[in-house]
């Protein structure tokens, strides 16, 4: 990896402790404040000198960056590798923020374009049919002799079918890109194969054409077709030429959407080849659900469904369900679908109907690669099937995820972490060395801060610790956690301290002590003389003192006048 990816990204905003939307005022006033610390006059010892005017130029690249509208514009988009993009220097100083933003994005876009055509994109698909209807069979043995045939004694489970399916993708030109696919397919003994190869072309930025040639079971030519027709309207049309030993036959596919609303969009189907049918969906996809409606008038089958599918965001999963019925019969569907890792999901379902019977499947998508098993249990709807087929993957998948899903996600995220700390191990270094070296070069302000303070009885922060998520006011973690009192007090301004809703490892003085890991920040202070403390994640926003801490300091302030005045009262009276 180059080092260009392993440079850690740099934060302006934190650096400065200013909001995403500061305004240009509250921008120079950071900017001058950190000047008052870091600029290298200020110093007069050599050594203090060179190490201020590090911190000094970093300090005067974010307030240039982020007071200069056209680099602000691409930073808040892209962070600082869209400043050091290649080609960049080429872009007009006169040009809009959005102007340069759309300027980059598509340098970006072009770069993106040319890995892309180094890439194939490989996708397979496996799927294996289990006739598992023996395990739940209603019928009697037909062997009354307690010596049956032999292998009798355990129910059979067999593997009726199985297919595999590969395609890649192999992009020519920015517009054109070829397709190779296979399949192979097996049941109850015999087998069949075909081969693909496609050629796609965008022909518009409203649409795209594709031609497919195919050989297996016969020649097919095939010839598919999308266009934007408006805004909110798009066709898809599909034709299929095939040759077998029967004759030629063709096929014929199109669809017509309409965006109803921000979130649905309605389908009308039309479809001729060896069942032909007109079907109209309704499909409302939002942020926690999905919902779709269905209805097909064909032949030889009709029938309406209804589905829906919760989004669970808190656990990486989806909650689905299915009603269907028609001239075939009716069918109920259920299933959850939950996210392993960052790149494989499990899926369970099953599906209960007549005449279909009761058929579990479970599917496992790792990356590109999608694993398929379905299971068929019983040719009847009986309760015993429906109770293990549902029962039996939850038991399953909480022993599994306990005993190995879960220990081998701990050892990868400490494997992840570790890689992370090797990679960036001496940018780590150097970011220690550099809060180091900061809070030395404060310690001057930090007494003014604290004697200004204490004058007017003011926000003082007594102690104040960055590191693991911990109890850091009770426990000693060493090199997890460091002391950040003097670069917090160095924040205090008007007897107030605010700190933005983002990591505090970028903010001066402070560096990351313990890089992957949950972190917070503990803070022990006093106002008006009042102590008090508070705890926060990493992330998480602050200001102190509270308003609660504001009413306490009344009180007691109202308090000591009253017994002031009171005793003054007394002395008078004597």
């Amino acid at each position: 990896m180059d080092d260009e990816n392993d440079k850690l990204e740099e934060d302006f905003y934190q650096f400065l402790n200013l909001p995403r939307d500061a305004p240009q005022e509250e921008i120079t006033n950071a900017y001058r404040r950190l000047s008052r610390i870091y600029h290298p006059d200020k110093h007069t010892d050599p050594l203090r000198k060179k190490e201020a005017e590090v911190l000094f130029n970093k300090t005067k690249k974010a307030y240039e960056v982020l007071s200069d509208p056209h680099k602000r514009a691409i930073y808040d988009s892209l962070g600082t590798k869209g400043l050091e993009t290649e080609g960049w220097e080429v872009v007009q100083r006169t040009k809009t923020p959005q102007e340069i933003r759309e300027e980059y994005e598509l340098l970006a876009q072009q770069k993106e374009e040319r890995r892309l055509l180094q890439r194939t994109n490989p996708q397979s698909s496996i799927t294996v049919n289990i006739d598992a209807t023996e395990l739940f069979s209603p019928y009697e043995d037909a062997y009354d002799d307690e010596f049956g045939p032999p292998g009798n004694f355990f129910p059979s489970i067999v593997v009726k079918g199985m297919n595999f399916s590969q395609s890649i993708q192999a992009p020519l030109t920015l517009n054109d890109t070829a397709y190779l696919s296979g399949e192979l397919s097996t049941h109850k003994g015999s087998g069949s194969g075909s081969v693909n190869v496609s050629l796609r072309r965008i022909t518009s930025p409203d649409g795209w054409a594709e031609l497919e040639l195919g050989f297996g079971n016969g020649l097919s030519f095939s010839a598919k077709g999308f266009r934007n027709l408006t805004k909110r309207m798009f066709t898809n049309i599909s034709g299929i030429l095939t040759s077998t030993d029967e004759g030629l036959s063709f096929g014929f596919v199109s669809t017509l959407a309409h965006q109803l609303d921000k979130n649905t969009v309605g389908y009308l189907t039309y479809k001729n080849s060896q069942s032909s049918s007109m079907s109209t969906s309704i499909v409302k996809d939002t942020a926690t659900y999905r919902t779709q409606a269905n209805f097909v008038l064909g032949i030889p089958h009709s029938f309406i469904s209804m589905s829906y599918c919760h989004k669970l965001e808190k656990h990486d999963g989806r909650l689905r369900g299915t009603v269907k019925a028609g001239t075939f019969g009716a069918m109920v569907e259920y299933g959850l679908e939950r996210k392993v890792s960052q790149h494989s999901s499990l899926a369970v379902s099953m599906t209960v109907g007549v005449p279909t019977g009761v058929r579990l499947k479970i599917k496992l998508l790792r990356g590109n690669q999608i694993y398929c098993f379905p299971i068929h249990l019983c040719h009847e709807v009986l309760p015993s099937p429906i109770f293990y087929g549902t029962v039996t993957p939850m038991v399953a998948w909480i022993i599994i995820r306990r005993l190995v899903v879960e220990p081998y996600l701990q050892q990868q995220k400490i494997k992840d972490i570790e890689r992370h700390r090797a990679m960036h191990h001496s940018q780590m270094l150097a970011r220690r060395r550099e809060a180091e070296i900061s809070i030395d070069l404060m310690k001057e302000t930090y007494r003014r801060n604290v004697e200004d303070e204490e004058n007017r009885k003011g926000l003082i922060i007594t102690k104040s610790i960055y590191g693991r998520w911990l109890d850091l006011s009770h426990r000693d973690l060493g090199d997890a956690i460091t002391d950040v009192t003097i670069p917090l007090q160095c924040l205090v301004r008007d007897s107030k301290l605010i700190l933005q809703e983002a990591s505090k490892c970028q903010l001066p003085g402070f560096y990351d002590p313990c890089m992957g890991e949950d972190k917070s920040l503990y803070v022990q202070y006093s106002f008006h003389g009042v102590p008090h403390e508070v705890t926060i994640q990493d992330t998480d926003s602050l200001r102190i003192p509270k308003q609660c801490n504001l009413s306490q300091s009344r009180f007691f302030t109202n308090l000591h006048k009253l017994i002031s005045t009171s005793y003054a009262a007394h002395r008078k009276q004597l």
